[in-house]
């Protein structure tokens, strides 16, 4: 390698730290791009089946969202934290009525299973209060874990941030998509626009799947709930169709909120709760989900919660929350950058070549 070469090196490499070093800003932009998609499919609509102009298209969406979220914070959101109150306040009373039904019944299950109970302590559940109370223990996880809810949505200032900066790409999305085609090499510039639109339109297919999804998801939950008669019904049925957005741990989740008010009740009423939350997720990953989805983002199951765990270990709870919407959007890039145009390329230059090579006359 030339002077040029390992310089050319350097400084990709330069770049590349400085690229991780800002990761959380390149993740609330990425947040604020995702919300501004979002906010774009009610405005085409409105643009490709009324007519209306982007200019007003864009203001009726946003007196849309601004009324909907005024009318929500009205109606559905003092029940919802009253409710929500209740079950944080009921999660650590449940957790020891379960310790209680283990402890009734966990030495004659090793009696029948090994013959015999010597050297079992005489209380499995006060084994566990004697070196922690469970309750409290869970008391202030679960305040830890409203902190940390607290601080990510007490962040004012980085949600105004977003959403201003969705607001400002969804107004004039065609200047600053010109910047970013501007920024690549000229004679990737066309290509480049072309990505950009699939990675868009992938995103906007995912959102439409995603949000029909969460809302037959809490159909379904409201219903099975209020059949079972466990309360509150409203606050579990939203819990589940808001942490559907989280695939895997999000549904895993909300099963704990009403399966712990059910187990106040009876062990029996907290299994059927287990089992129709069961059913819930599988009639939506196997029916409602390859439906809605279908001909638009497939995405495998594994590599889906493989990427939540990775990008919750390097960004943190934004990085769970934006798995799967980084995945969206890698996955259109590895298939239009990686594959069709390096790739493809590169075997058909080398196919070429060969070809060149065998037809070449001996000398």
């Amino acid at each position: 390698m030339g002077f040029g070469q390992w310089l050319g090196l350097l400084v990709l490499l330069a770049g590349l730290l400085l690229l991780w070093s800002l990761k959380g800003v390149l993740l609330v932009l990425f947040s604020a791009i995702v919300l501004s998609v979002a906010l774009n499919l009610p405005v085409r609509a409105l643009e490709r089946h009324w007519g209306w102009r982007r200019s007003w298209a864009f203001l009726a969406v946003l007196l849309g969202l601004s009324v909907a979220v005024l009318i929500g914070s009205v109606l559905l959101a003092p029940p919802f934290v009253k409710e929500f109150r209740e079950l944080i306040e009921k999660l650590p009373q449940a957790m020891n009525t379960l310790l209680e039904l283990i402890d009734a019944n966990y030495r004659a299950v090793i009696l029948n299973i090994y013959g015999s109970d010597s050297g079992l302590p005489e209380s499995l559940a006060e084994l566990f209060r004697t070196r922690t109370d469970v309750g409290n223990a869970l008391e202030r996880s679960l305040q830890g874990l409203l902190g940390l809810v607290g601080n990510l949505g007490g962040g004012l200032l980085k949600v105004v941030f977003v959403l201003v900066l969705a607001v400002m790409l969804t107004a004039q999305p065609k200047p600053y998509q010109a910047l970013a085609i501007r920024l690549a090499p000229s004679f990737y510039r066309r290509r480049l626009k072309v990505v950009l639109g699939n990675c868009d339109s992938a995103l906007g297919n995912w959102m439409v799947g995603l949000l029909i999804s969460s809302f037959c998801v809490a159909g379904m939950a409201g219903i099975g709930l209020a059949v079972l008669g466990v309360q509150p019904v409203v606050a579990n049925a939203l819990l589940a169709g808001l942490l559907n957005v989280i695939p895997n741990i999000g549904p895993t989740i909300s099963t704990v909120f009403p399966g712990s008010v059910a187990l106040l009740d009876s062990p029996w009423r907290a299994l059927a709760v287990v089992v129709l939350y069961l059913g819930i997720q599988n009639v939506e990953s196997y029916l409602i989900t390859p439906v809605v989805m279908h001909n638009q983002v497939k995405l495998l199951p594994g590599l889906a919660l493989l990427s939540q765990f990775v990008f919750a270990v390097l960004l943190g709870p934004l990085g769970l929350l934006m798995a799967l919407p980084l995945v969206v959007v890698a996955q259109v890039l590895v298939r239009e950058v990686l594959i069709h145009d390096v790739m493809d390329r590169w075997l058909l230059g080398s196919a070429v070549g060969a070809a060149t090579a065998r037809e070449a006359p001996e000398d």
